[in-house]
């Protein structure tokens, strides 16, 4: 009895995470596939390197991107809320230095409303108001040298490099093979020279909006209808995710104040809170979080469940970020 309470206790919860990471379903085919794509509001180096995302699954609400936006309720409480009728992707352009040389990132964020509640396959992620962001690292010439994707809430992190990067900025002995993050597999270098007018092309895996594979591709691969639906989405500040119109005045898509402040409303996730929030010693993880400066959000964006790398592994320095993930730019 005391052996099956263990197993209870420390082997189950460790089996349905590593199902809910590796455990992927049969995607049925789509013809054509729908795809979203920034349709100005940025500068033009914002527009030219915006991502191109691939929605599978489009046909069910919670795949499509959307617009976070605000009402109240019968008993006059504010909810936040993604509209999926209006899709947006927001940005952000912030500098970094390193030993090396100086570096722009050009960080585009969308929102789905929820990860579905599903027992089989597990969702772990499973709540509302999530969201995925994705990174472009420019060199000082200008030119992409990384990639990187991660959830809102700083889980299933990727970074891949192009080969516009240097190989010693490489981590030591990183193979030229595929890049597995929980049972997904992605390219390890982008090549961005071997397409004219390139764009990145991201496909989300349906339900959970997991990266699930990046290309290159050409804009005149684009006009092809046979394979793609477009939806244009405008580019807006991620300063504009503070402002969201509610009644008669505004309101924040984050919490301003408490234990949850600098977090998403709404989205604190079941599972994740029972199963991680004990290795991890924090109570909300797998919540997504505004992104920035901690000096300035009050909520550090870590890509490390433990709790000793909190500090190392935060986005929001970026530089010392990168250095800990192995890379040597």
């Amino acid at each position: 009895m005391k052996a099956f309470k263990i197993f209870r206790i420390l082997i189950l919860p460790a089996l349905l995470i590593i199902s809910a990471c590796a455990y992927h379903p049969r995607i049925p085919a789509e013809i054509p596939n729908t795809l979203y794509s920034a349709d100005g509001g940025g500068d033009e180096i914002l527009n030219r390197y915006a991502p191109l995302l691939v929605a599978h699954g489009y046909s069910a609400v919670y795949n499509r991107i959307g617009r976070p936006a605000a009402r109240y309720d019968n008993q006059g409480n504010e909810q936040i809320y993604i509209d999926s009728e209006n899709p947006v992707i927001y940005y952000l352009k912030q500098n970094f230095s390193t030993k090396k040389g100086s570096y722009t990132n050009l960080i585009y964020r969308v929102h789905f409303s929820k990860v579905p509640f599903s027992l089989i396959p597990f969702h772990l992620t499973a709540g509302i108001n999530v969201g995925l962001m994705v990174v472009i690292t420019l060199d000082s010439r200008a030119k992409p040298v990384l990639v990187t994707t991660v959830h809102t809430c700083g889980c299933y992190l990727a970074i891949v490099s192009t080969s516009f990067l240097p190989r010693d900025a490489l981590p030591l002995n990183r193979p030229e093979k595929p890049v597995r993050v929980y049972g997904e597999k992605l390219p390890w270098q982008l090549d961005y020279s071997s397409r004219d007018n390139p764009g990145l092309l991201i496909h989300l895996r349906p339900a959970v909006h997991r990266v699930m594979d990046l290309e290159i591709v050409a804009a005149a691969e684009l006009q092809d209808l046979r394979r793609f639906t477009i939806i244009k989405m405008p580019l807006k500040p991620v300063r504009e995710l503070e402002q969201i119109p509610v009644g008669q005045g505004f309101t924040s898509f984050y919490y301003q104040k408490g234990l949850l402040k600098g977090h998403v409303k709404g989205s604190v996730k079941f599972w994740e809170s029972i199963l991680l929030s004990l290795p991890s010693l924090d109570f909300f993880i797998g919540t997504d979080k505004v992104y920035g400066d901690r000096q300035e959000t009050g909520n550090p964006f870590y890509t490390s469940l433990k709790p000793w790398n909190r500090n190392a592994s935060d986005m929001g320095n970026f530089a010392r970020f990168l250095e800990f993930w192995g890379w040597r730019l």
